[in-house]
């Protein structure tokens, strides 16, 4: 097993994380909205004190936005972020929900790690924008 650290490791050099999170962006489809937002607890089962506290909380305001947007409480947010963070679901979400995906070598923690800094890279200015909105 751990002869294919190296391997995994030399995946984060280039663009690799982010070409595999852009195939998950473009496989959100509005449909999987409903599967997504079925899945609430999931989001909200994350203890509130952790290491990554910050983390979290992005975390859950990504559902939040998410959530708000497709009730159609919040519309002032930008398409590629709805299909930014539905990718990411789509990535999280699919071993739990979505019919299975074969996993590649590009797996595991460090992988999840790279998908969701790069879907919040993405989303910031939005997800910021929403926070705005909330608090309003």
């Amino acid at each position: 097993m751990l002869e294919y650290v190296p391997t995994l490791i030399s995946k984060f050099s280039g663009k690799q994380p982010q070409k595999e999170f852009y195939k998950w962006q473009k496989m959100f489809r509005e449909e999987d909205g409903e599967k997504i937002l079925s899945q609430e607890e999931y989001f909200f089962r994350i203890p509130q004190k952790s290491s990554n506290s910050k983390k979290v909380e992005d975390l859950k305001d990504f559902f939040l936005l998410f959530k708000d947007f497709y009730k159609g409480f919040y519309k002032d947010v930008a398409l590629l972020t709805i299909a930014s963070i539905g990718g990411y679901f789509l990535y999280v979400l699919r071993p739990v929900v979505f019919t299975p995906i074969p996993p590649n070598v590009f797996s595991g923690y460090l992988k999840d790690a790279a998908f969701f800094e790069i879907c919040l890279d993405i989303v910031k200015e939005d997800l910021e924008k929403y926070r705005e909105w909330k608090k309003a």
